[in-house]
């Protein structure tokens, strides 16, 4: 049964069960899909107000069918906002650089993970997310109190308690495909709602 068929507590699924179902309907689409789903998302996702007004967004370079993010960084440049993107520490820990184009980002293949697209300018290290006014996080699903699965990795579990300790409360944002919006997640302690979701079919903001 594929994850959007059902409200995740009927079963008590835990995270990692859910990210293994998750990934295999993602990994399972067709590259067309993806690449269309990109340029509806980032159209969708310029909308928001959060981004409109924002003059550094902290991102992310989407990777294998995830939903894509190339659009949208490309377009918040153009726009004159200042793009951050993530660049993983040996801790799993991100450190932040610019964004400078598509054509200044590395190929980076991390031990032991899948290779990422990492910005090959400047260092401005962890706390340059303190920077920014709205945050896009990777995930998997959301649920209807805007809970967030991750990957499991820890790396914005990390970038959440530093804005947490730091008093900073940019908007969190996170873009999905359609059936990755569920009923309910399992949450633990740590874990922080986001404030707005962004999917092929429209927009939804949480309390």
């Amino acid at each position: 049964m594929s994850p959007h068929t059902r409200d995740a507590r009927d079963a008590h699924p835990d995270k990692r069960t859910l990210r293994r179902e998750f990934l295999a309907v993602r990994n399972a689409l067709p590259e067309d899909d993806v690449r269309e789903t990109e340029t509806v998302l980032a159209r969708r996702a310029l909308d928001l107000d959060e981004l409109a007004t924002a003059r550094t967004v902290a991102a992310y370079v989407s990777v294998g069918n995830e939903p894509g993010t190339g659009a949208l960084l490309d377009a918040l440049r153009a726009r004159g906002t200042r793009v951050l993107l993530p660049v993983l520490l040996p801790d799993n820990d991100l450190d932040w650089g610019t964004y400078d184009g598509t054509g200044a980002l590395v190929r980076v293949q991390h031990p032991g993970k899948m290779a990422l697209l990492e910005p090959g300018g400047e260092r401005l290290g962890p706390d340059a997310v303190l920077e920014a006014e709205a945050v896009l996080l990777p995930g998997l699903a959301v649920d209807a109190r805007g809970m967030r699965l991750g990957r499991g990795g820890g790396s914005y579990d990390r970038v959440l308690a530093r804005l947490a300790a730091a008093g900073a409360h940019p908007a969190l944002v996170v873009l999905l495909y359609d059936r990755e919006v569920v009923a309910h997640l399992p949450e633990e302690a740590h874990d922080k709602a986001v404030h707005a979701v962004v999917t092929p079919s429209g927009t939804a903001r949480f309390a």
